[in-house]
């Protein structure tokens, strides 16, 4: 085996399409996953059977990276991580924010302890932030140095182990680098996101509900664009990327209402099956992502066109009911908005 790469939360959304795409880019390498399959990772999701493959190109841990004894010796074993394992959704941190800290920070610092304990042998420790770490765009588009205005406790732990990470690279130059991708939708995303939630709610004829006005707008770009990049920060020269910080994102921005009839219109439903309900506390108006660095340095741009992306995914949504069909009763989220109202976000 040419090299072997960590990946943890890799039975999750991006994390499973990533291994996937390593899995079927190098066949020569050696993947290890670990990942504590809480609601949104699933086995299923990864390219092997875990109960037939042999583990001689995939191999899968079930374990919490806040364990720090697991995490060290798979660590050891490895040519490189990317790490991805968190709890990622901005609604249910808002209630349940003890977990998100705890997952995110906590369980970033423990990865990065084992590299710098195993930094002789990590080529590569890639680590996978968010662009909720800005909050709302103070900037038509948003680049690296953008400030940190995090607005939701998911934002504010994923910002605490982004800048956590960037530490380890400034005291102790373990080779990490800094990814913050902008939102991203495909195959296999949980139902709790807003893309498989509306593509579902089409298919079962349910409403969908929208924040405000829906006038909030996202920067959507494809898992698979996200995959690419994140492999080419992977395997690209440490003078060019050790300590920096790269957004993955289209440079385009889309109001979820036009997410949503782009939905409607491709699936033929009706828009009246769109709906409203009151804006999110800590919401983000505006995301909008400046790609030029990562243009610059590596030479990324993503390759997905929206319209086509979108047709894939709701393909694959349509035609993968019993994958999702057990994530029904999680698409909505119980909080109390600024004005003390109750709602399911």
């Amino acid at each position: 085996m040419k090299k072997t790469i960590l990946v943890t939360g890799g039975a999750g959304f991006i994390g499973s399409n990533f291994v996937r795409h390593i899995y079927n880019t190098y066949p020569d390498y050696r993947i290890i996953v670990l990942d504590a399959l809480t609601y949104a990772g699933h086995v299923e999701n990864l390219p092997v059977d875990i109960n037939e493959d042999n583990g001689s190109r995939l191999i899968f841990w079930y374990g919490n990276v806040t364990n720090g004894e697991l995490v060290g010796t798979l660590v050891s074993q490895a040519d490189a991580v990317v790490h991805f394992a968190a709890e990622t959704h901005v609604t249910r941190s808002i209630y349940d924010n003890f977990l998100f800290f705890e997952t995110d920070v906590i369980g970033t610092q423990t990865v990065a302890n084992a590299v710098l304990k195993y930094r002789d042998r990590i080529k590569r420790f890639v680590h996978i932030s968010t662009s909720e770490v800005y909050g709302t765009a103070y900037n038509p588009l948003m680049d690296e140095d953008h400030p940190l205005m995090p607005m939701s406790p998911y934002a504010a732990a994923k910002a605490g182990a982004d800048r956590l990470v960037y530490s380890y690279w400034a005291t102790y130059k373990i080779p990490a680098v800094i990814i913050r991708p902008f939102n991203n939708y495909g195959t296999q995303q949980h139902l709790e996101k807003a893309v498989p939630r509306f593509i579902t709610s089409c298919i079962l004829d349910e409403p969908i509900r929208l924040h405000g006005d829906g006038s909030a707008a996202r920067d959507y770009i494809h898992a698979e664009d996200t995959c690419a990049a994140i492999d080419l920060v992977l395997h690209a020269d440490d003078k060019l990327v050790n300590g920096e910080v790269f957004n993955v994102a289209s440079a385009v921005d889309r109001s979820m209402l036009s997410v949503a009839k782009d939905i409607v219109s491709i699936m033929g439903a009706d828009d009246s099956l769109i709906t409203f309900v009151g804006d999110r506390p800590g919401q983000v108006f505006r995301h909008t992502g400046d790609i030029s660095k990562i243009e610059r340095v590596i030479g990324w741009r993503p390759r997905t066109d929206w319209q086509d992306g979108l047709r894939r995914t709701i393909e694959w949504y349509s035609a993968n009911r019993k994958w999702w069909e057990k994530q029904l009763w999680m698409r909505s989220v119980p909080i109390v908005t600024q004005t003390g109202k109750k709602e399911l976000h």
